[in-house]
């Protein structure tokens, strides 16, 4: 099945699904194909955007490039979403951001998920006085800013093109 974004010679716009081009074809040339709005018979194809797959797992992709095939098993591919090239400003956010992560990693202790017991030893003195850095929930974290820990959230930009 195929599915087109159709016009007809009034200007309105539809979408329609077919078997495949020929279908389509042969049903517009019949007169088969009626706009919606209108009943206009003179319908052509319009623009549309291509419905562009990926593969479902990097080591899926790999495994159909090497051997020469385009889909899998099914010949089915998944949606994927088409992202634009980002702006200088948004190139120079991401820069900052990774400058930020590098000086964090360099002078605090990563405690991962123990991140909030952690603030709590040293906010009570449990725990030597040190920066640190890991991961909680948005709940957890507005807790320790309810005990006046101080905490902060930042956008953990991942490192290379992703």
């Amino acid at each position: 099945m195929i599915k087109y974004a159709l016009q007809c010679d009034r200007g309105h716009g539809f979408e329609a699904w077919f078997r495949d081009s020929t279908a389509f074809d042969s049903q517009a040339a019949a007169g088969e194909v009626i706009c919606p709005t209108c009943s206009s018979t003179s319908v052509r194809k319009s623009v549309m955007a291509p419905r562009i797959g990926k593969a479902k797992t990097a080591s899926s992709a790999a495994r159909r490039v090497a051997n020469g095939q385009a889909a899998d098993a099914e010949g089915a591919f998944e949606e994927t979403t088409a992202v634009a090239k980002p702006s200088p400003d948004q190139v120079q956010l991401r820069s900052q951001l990774l400058e930020l992560r590098s000086a964090i990693e360099a002078s605090c202790d990563h405690v991962g998920s123990a991140f909030a017991a952690e603030a709590r030893k040293i906010h009570y003195g449990e725990s030597a006085p040190r920066g640190i850095y890991g991961e909680t929930s948005r709940d957890e974290a507005q807790a320790l800013a309810d005990e006046g820990i101080e905490v902060a959230q930042i956008p953990w930009v991942p490192r290379g093109d992703a």
